[in-house]
């Protein structure tokens, strides 16, 4: 029987698949030690990759946890295991209904909006499960995103309620200054935690400052 996973913000880790692999589920194990919320498992495979022996390997980590595992954009892997409990969109497919149909379980769902107000409009209007923004600062990690200005997010919040996640150069220290200038649940992070040399205190560092009001 699935546990009835439920995304309502914090801390959502976004794993680099492309990372050597042992090296990369020590660092997950860190992290999960220290509390997180959410794990997806990024679109960025190598060559060759057995995508789901890592899936098992990952989800292994975060069952223990209670923590659910994510694929981006690869839905269909959803139809082949039960180990991932839900699918983020980079961009609003073409069918949600057909690809839920084709899954056939209830699982999570979530989008990255950009700038975009139109996509929070089709998430809401489409019964998805959160929607993050990317991206907020900078970042290596968030490759072509546009930079999102705060008052979007604000915008964003006043079309829907379901959790906001914000991403693209998050640290400890801007979620603070984040925080005051727009509302948001959660924070989606890749090199901050995965490129951290610990792991577990990059989360605590992480959630000290989401707990800063």
């Amino acid at each position: 029987m699935e546990p009835n996973y439920k995304i309502i913000g914090g801390i959502y880790l976004v794993l680099n698949p492309a990372m050597e692999q042992s090296l990369l589920l020590t660092k997950l194990a860190s992290a999960l030690s220290a509390g997180i919320q959410v794990v997806q498992i990024w679109n960025n495979w190598p060559a060759g990759a057995n995508k789901l022996t890592l899936v098992e390997a990952i989800a292994t980590l975060c069952d223990a946890h209670h923590i659910p595992v994510l694929i981006n954009e690869e839905w269909q892997l959803l139809t082949q295991t039960t180990l991932l409990q839900g699918v983020h969109f980079d961009c609003i497919p073409e069918n949600i209904d057909a690809i839920r149909r084709n899954i056939g379980r209830p699982v999570i769902t979530g989008i990255t909006c950009s700038g975009d107000l139109e996509t929070v409009e089709w998430a809401e209007a489409n019964g998805l499960d959160y929607v993050s923004f990317c991206s907020m600062f900078p970042s290596s990690s968030a490759g072509s995103c546009a930079i999102v200005m705060p008052t979007t997010v604000q915008k964003a919040r006043e079309i829907t309620s379901m959790p906001i996640f914000v991403s693209g150069g998050i640290t400890p220290e801007n979620i603070i200054s984040l925080k005051q200038a727009t509302p948001f649940n959660g924070v989606a992070v890749i090199s901050g935690i995965l490129s951290a040399d610990d792991p577990k205190q990059a989360v605590e560092l992480y959630q000290d400052a989401l707990k800063t009001s």
